[in-house]
Parts: structure tokens; sequence; C-alpha cells
């Protein structure tokens, strides 16, 4: 299936967009934290760096490639520069079509009044909890394991492939009998997925990689086979990944060199991971 990735600044491509030229963007943007986040992939044995381990024990090691996501733009600089793309976006959907926006608590109550002007708080679908469980525990809170995804429409019909979204186990299989259990139900709101682990092939080392099993229940639900799927913050590439093994047409858009290469490669290889 056909597809573009663009190394370059997202507004300006979406400025060169058609009216109505996409049926599906799902973006996940810099959620305004304020840091840098970084990620190393190091080697064990060697090296003059050391780190202790389970048990006390140390062990040297040498950091074999870095990759770094910025995200320290103040809040309202953060918002203003999200707003005039989030307008063009709004612009270039096509009549039927729909955006999930990916977000944190860090923003997400400042997104959703803005995606409420931009769209109409009609247009508003669903908020998805996306809930995970890995990290660190605080000690003076409830842990935060979620991330907030926006769901709007453009206009007042929508694609929604009911029966082609993964189902999932019901909780409690005895109260709905071995036919509906042997079935499974479709997720609510709430979708508990796992995280790229570390040791997968899915596994890329950019900071911000979301699985891949999450992005294609999106395309799956909200998009048609020969469709347009955009990711104006394209990332490590998974968005046209899950879109490319899904028979849509993708349109990749990153600033990041690195992670432009990341995503060719992935899609290069035909697989979820590095190839």
């Amino acid at each position: 299936m056909a597809g573009k990735i663009i190394h370059g600044e997202n507004l300006a491509v979406l400025e060169s967009l058609p009216d109505g030229s996409i049926n599906l963007i799902y973006i996940d943007p810099p959620f305004g934290t304020g840091q840098v986040r970084t990620h190393r992939r190091i080697k064990t044995g060697s090296g003059e760096a050391t780190r202790t381990g389970f048990g006390g024990r140390t062990y040297q090691y040498e950091t074999v490639s870095e990759l770094a996501y910025r995200d320290d733009m103040p809040l309202d600089d953060y918002l203003a520069f999200l707003r005039v793309r989030l307008i063009e976006m709004y612009r270039v959907l096509a009549p039927t079509g729909s955006i999930y926006v990916h977000v944190d608590f860090h923003a997400v109550h400042h997104i959703r009044l803005m995606m409420d002007e931009i769209f109409g708080a009609e247009r508003f679908l669903n908020e998805i909890i996306w809930a995970y469980d890995y990290g660190g525990r605080h000690r003076d809170r409830w842990p935060r394991k979620h991330d907030n995804i926006l769901w709007y429409a453009k206009g007042s019909t929508w694609t929604f492939n009911r029966d082609d979204i993964d189902r999932i186990p019901y909780m409690a299989p005895g109260l709905v009998g071995p036919e509906k259990a042997a079935i499974g139900k479709l997720p609510t709101d709430v979708w508990w997925l796992t995280i790229v682990p570390t040791n997968s092939k899915e596994r890329t080392g950019y900071p911000t990689q979301k699985p891949l099993g999450l992005v294609e229940r999106i395309i799956r639900a909200s998009s048609n086979e020969g469709e347009m799927v955009a990711d104006f913050f394209g990332g490590s590439g998974t968005t046209a990944v899950a879109a490319q093994q899904l028979g849509r047409e993708f349109l990749y858009v990153d600033t990041n060199g690195e992670a432009v290469a990341i995503a060719r490669n992935r899609l290069a290889s035909g697989s979820a991971g590095e190839g």
C-alpha cells in the first residue's frame, strides 16, 4: 500500500495539503512536560562506566546509542504551537474523518477545551484511557499510569468499524456463558495494553514509542482499507507501520532525522521492529 515519509516541519506540510484529503489522523505530540526525554542503549561487560545491579553487584557498561526527544516548550507556547496545527488538521480531514490526539495529564484539560473550540464540543466522541503498569511508584500520591487519547469527528458521521476491532477477554467470563466468553468483548474506553517491552522485536529505542497494538486498534476502528492515515508527529513510525500492515495509505511527518531513519527502516523491513 502506498505511503509517504516526509522529514520536515509538520505545519508546512499541513498547509500544502488539500482540504478533506485525510481520512484519519493519529498524533502523539509532545506532552508539555518541560523535559528532554532521553533513551540510552547500553552494552554490559565493557566500558568505563559502572552501574549497581541486583544484590548490590556492580558491572561495567558502555553507551552504544542515545536518542533524545525535546519536550521542554513552556505551556503557553506549546498550546499555541499545537492550536495552529490542529486548525490545519481540521481543514485537511475528510468530512467523515476523525482525529485521535494522544496526550497525558500535563495538558489534556487544556487540549480538550481547544479541541472543543476547533471541532465543536458536539464532535467529541471519546476520551480513551490507555492504562499500563510499569515504572516507579510515588510515595505521596497514586502512581500515574495512564495516557489520555481524545477522539473527535470532523462531521456528524464518522467511520467506526465495530466488527473489525480486536476483542478482549471478559473479566468475569462465568457471568456471560461459554459462547460469549469464547468470542470475547469489545474494549470500552479504558484500554489495558502493555508498553513496548525492552526485549521485544518491536522495540526501536525511540523514547516515546507507542505499542503497535494501540495504534492498530484505532486504525481498524476508524478507517477503511485504501484510505489515508496521517501522523504529523511520526516519531518511530508506529502509525505508518500499522497503516501499512492494515492496507491503508499513510503520511508520516517528523522533524527529527533520527526518528525518520528509524521509521524508514521499520517500513522497509516490512515488520514492526527494526528489521
